[in-house]
């Protein structure tokens, strides 16, 4: 396959992924063009790029989900490929396939594979001939609860019905007993179909106690495909992550080469090209299941770059130019330990509600091991309309422990003020006995969270005591000599930190 040089990116997609990606863009010598709605006409990714188009309304229905629009920005702009990101239209075959018809490059993997990957049922009858170790239960969809009802006894309970056209824990339900069939049943298929569009859903046996282990894979247009190790994402509320790790405390080196030859087959399933994700469960006996194969980049993707020290990023665009990988599996190793925390605009001690405001305050940490991707600014507005996501906080430490203990510090060291975040849950879940001691599966917030949990006693020294009470005569000071008080002083900010402690 000949090479084509990317002159000119334009990524479709905003926030901390579209700043993330034209950092790595620049690094290459390659332009970016950032598009915006409204609300974010003056965010931080809009004003990196070299060029920034407005596209609509804050509503992503009428901006960053409109297909027509991006295209035609990307060739106003003279673009030659376009970065999805995650989220959006990343995973949208029509929007991959219209993208290579106007003759942009797509980076990420063709809209074959993003289409049959899509649907869970396509993807599971996709990897049956490659011993791919699959959940008992359907592989089609499910009609009427008589014939869930048929099923379930058969495979037994607890059974789980699960939307075949999406994910993020919408249009699933557990079942315990024939008695809640029906009602489930029901509410399952209403939910997949407002949330997707499609009410299709099917039928597996429930896993006990499940941890959530996925396998980043990078397979090229040459036939080459590597596994760079797991992830282990099992903290999660309403089924979506809040903390990652890698690697997982739980992989015995030779699990994980069996994990990681399997997400290669299922890549092979599809003739995938393009980084990806193959997630799956792995139950209280150590027996892993294929879930769903993510067919773009993920959020958590930064642990992996830190255990590995590979930029995903450049190795999506060297893909999409026609180069073959760069290293082969025998040249990848684990080193270290990385864990991401993903900062929230949410209110964890209120059933991780949303929350919006400005960012009165927002400091960063900094140091040895520490990274923090985000998209936001001091006195920014946080806007309603998108993912809650303000940041990810990214820690290397070289053994798991230091990794915790270098996390809980940075985790102290942030600063944000204006709204709740969830940084708060991130230090409380990684401070406990559970995770510390790796043993925890993807119930860890029902068994262990209570929001009374994240309200904890004042714990200061004699000598913060004084820092407090300098900081706080200092801000006595500024309110007396501007008249009103300031929106939040550093020490304010601190006092607020080091009580919550």
């Amino acid at each position: 396959m000949p090479t084509q040089k990317i002159q000119k990116i334009l990524v479709a997609n905003r926030g901390e992924i579209a700043l993330r990606i034209m950092r790595t863009a620049r690094e290459m010598g390659i332009k970016t063009v950032a598009i915006y709605s409204e609300a974010d006409k003056e965010a931080v990714f809009s004003r990196f790029a070299d060029e920034a188009y407005h596209i609509g309304p804050a509503p992503s229905s009428e901006s960053y989900l409109v297909a027509d629009k991006i295209i035609e920005v990307a060739k106003k702009s003279g673009a030659d490929a376009i970065h999805p990101g995650y989220g959006f239209l990343s995973e949208n075959a029509s929007f991959a396939r219209q993208a290579i018809q106007e003759g942009l490059i797509f980076i990420g993997p063709g809209a074959e594979a993003i289409q049959t990957m899509g649907s869970k049922l396509a993807a599971k009858e996709a990897v049956k001939p490659f011993n791919v170790p699959l959940v008992p239960g359907t592989d089609h969809p499910i009609s009427n609860p008589a014939e869930a009802l048929e099923i379930a006894d058969r495979i037994g309970y607890p059974i789980l019905i699960k939307a075949s056209a999406g994910g993020g824990g919408k249009g699933m339900r557990v079942i315990e007993n024939p008695e809640q069939l029906e009602n489930g049943f029901d509410r399952a298929v209403s939910e997949a179909k407002n949330a997707f569009g499609d009410g299709s859903v099917f039928i597996e046996r429930f896993v006990n106690s499940p941890r959530h282990i996925e396998i980043q894979i990078l397979a090229d247009s040459h036939g080459n495909i590597v596994h760079l190790f797991e992830r282990e994402c099992s903290i999660q509320r309403r089924h979506q992550k809040v903390v990652e790790e890698a690697p997982s405390s739980v992989l015995t080196p030779a699990l994980r080469d069996a994990m990681g030859q399997s997400a290669i087959e299922v890549a092979r399933s599809c003739n995938y090209v393009g980084a990806g994700t193959v997630e799956f469960l792995l139950d209280d006996q150590h027996r892993y299941y294929f879930l769903e194969m993510n067919t773009r980049l993920q959020v958590e993707h930064p642990v992996t770059e830190c255990i590995t020290n590979v930029d995903l990023v450049r190795e999506q665009i060297r893909i999409a130019e026609g180069h073959p990988l760069s290293f082969r599996q025998e040249d990848l190793a684990i080193r270290g330990h990385a864990i991401e925390i993903r900062v929230y605009a949410e209110d964890a001690k209120n059933g991780f509600l949303p929350d919006t405001g400005k960012l009165d305050r927002y400091r960063i940490p900094t140091g040895p091991g520490i990274r923090v991707d985000d998209g936001v600014e001091e006195g920014q507005e946080i806007p309603i309309h998108y993912d809650p996501m303000l940041a990810k906080l990214v820690v290397f430490g070289h053994d798991r422990q230091s990794a915790i203990d270098r996390c809980i510090h940075a985790i102290d060291d942030y600063e944000i003020s204006g709204v709740q975040t969830t940084l708060d849950f991130g230090r409380f879940a990684i401070s406990h006995e559970a995770f510390r001691s790796g043993d925890f599966d993807t119930h860890f917030v029902d068994q262990y969270f209570e929001p009374q949990m994240l309200e904890r006693p004042i714990s200061c020294t004699s000598e913060e005591i004084a820092q407090l009470t300098v900081g706080l005569v200092n801000r006595t000071k500024a309110v007396s000599v501007n008249g009103a008080p300031k929106s939040e002083s550093a020490a304010s900010s601190w006092t607020k930190r080091r009580l919550s402690n």
